[in-house]
């Protein structure tokens, strides 16, 4: 173990918008649900990232921010569109920017995986369901989108990012993974189109290069843009590494910041360790193979997020070809980690592992876990490291069921 001080993980990093990122580690999206009742940004927002940039990371990227408040995907998320007032977005990047940190808002539709009861658009790119065996029916069969439909949303997301600057946003990163709109579209599985943004890979990724492309002409050039891609869906005939890197050389010419490589969807959560079509996925690390591969072709920096939670481990990742190391969990859990690296090199951040029997619910009730991390956070509360399972996910379910009614209610005759 090299000494703390000289570890290449603190070493900084220029992207190629010109912006400098202070060191390696980054703060990776996980959903908050923590907006008040007009998808802005909350105090509790503002303060949990505070801490974090207090942490010591050298980026955050955050949750979702939708680019369609009528397309959510979960009660209590932000949303930022043409008209939305700017007071608390800018408060809430100036929150993030504690310490030199650069912060990036992940920007996104969710596509089909809107559940049914919250209401709103379900829409994809043909009318394939979800597939989450006995809760399937807790999303709804999505229409198929028109010509008008996709340019719509192209021009939402260029809409977003530019706001985000206009926010003192560093730089915005395309939500094109974990199944979600712009990954509807890459998937093959979820994309029956015969159209020209269906069939080849080329097609099916023409809706990102075009997103990607609006976006860059709407926003400054020292303003960071990147993009969030799927290794693989894990599902059997989906999107799998080599879709991925034929779509990398697509992007290749616009010049981007860096490509965070995840994987997985609702239907195969990858993203949490867990695959649908047999791969055994490491316990620590478990995209890194798949973003090595990557970026052995790739022209612009790879970014890998998925259990990490040890400086050997992070290190590693460099040493195989990565320039930055996101983490999520370990930073809900440990919002100090990079910190606490400087002084404790062999710390191991703890994480909750939920092994329930229905995959669904363990899934769940992870990301229960992880929230309520959050929520005491924002609160200015030290996280609970060992919690019951059973008692986030009751509680979990209880806020989104509340924070679901007091949408509808709000957005009763758009919904409707």
């Amino acid at each position: 173990m090299k000494s703390p001080n000289t570890s290449p993980i603190y070493s900084p990093l220029e992207l190629s918008s010109g912006i400098q990122v202070k060191n390696r580690l980054v703060k990776a999206a996980m959903e908050e649900n923590m907006a008040t009742d007009n998808q802005l940004p909350s105090t509790e927002l503002m303060r949990l990232y505070s801490t974090w940039a207090q942490g010591g990371v050298g980026m955050i990227i955050t949750g979702n921010v939708m680019v369609d408040h009528l397309a959510m995907t979960g009660p209590g998320g932000v949303a930022l569109e043409a008209e939305t007032d700017l007071t608390a977005f800018r408060t809430w990047a100036q929150a993030a920017k504690h310490g030199d940190t650069k912060v990036v808002m992940q920007i996104n539709h969710p596509g089909r995986q809107v559940f049914k009861n919250l209401g709103g658009k379900a829409i994809s790119p043909s009318d394939i369901a979800m597939d989450m065996g006995k809760h399937s029916h807790m999303f709804p069969k999505p229409t198929p989108m028109s010509e008008d439909d996709i340019q719509d949303v192209i021009n939402r997301f260029a809409i977003t990012a530019q706001r985000a600057q206009q926010a003192g946003f560093d730089g915005v990163e395309i939500h094109a993974a974990h199944g979600y709109l712009l990954s509807q579209f890459l998937s093959p599985l979820t994309n029956k189109r015969n159209d020209r943004w269906g069939g080849s890979i080329e097609n099916r990724a023409r809706i990102l290069v075009e997103t990607v492309k609006l976006i860059k002409a709407n926003v400054d050039e020292h303003f960071i843009v990147s993009v969030k891609l799927n290794s693989a869906d894990f599902q059997r005939g989906g999107f799998d590494i080599d879709d991925a890197e034929q779509v990398l050389e697509m992007l290749a010419p616009y010049n981007l910041d860096f490509i965070e490589v995840s994987g997985g969807s609702y239907e195969a959560p990858a993203m949490q360790g867990r695959s649908a079509d047999e791969r055994t996925l490491a316990r620590e690390a478990y995209f890194l193979s798949f973003a090595s591969q990557l970026a052995a072709k790739a022209s612009m920096p790879i970014m890998v997020t998925g259990g990490v939670k040890r400086l050997a481990i992070a290190e590693q990742a460099l040493a195989e070809n990565i320039q930055l190391i996101g983490m999520a969990t370990a930073l809900a859990m440990t919002p100090q980690l990079p910190n606490k690296w400087q002084k404790q090199p062999d710390y191991v951040s703890p994480l909750p592992v939920v092994n329930w029997n229905d995959k669904t619910l363990s899934g769940a009730a992870t990301m229960a876990i992880v929230k309520q991390q959050l929520k005491r956070l924002g609160q200015g509360k030290k996280p609970n490291l060992y919690p019951s399972a059973l008692c986030c996910l009751v509680k979990d379910q209880l806020n989104k069921a509340k924070l679901t009614k007091r949408y509808r209610k709000q957005y009763q005759q758009e919904l409707s």
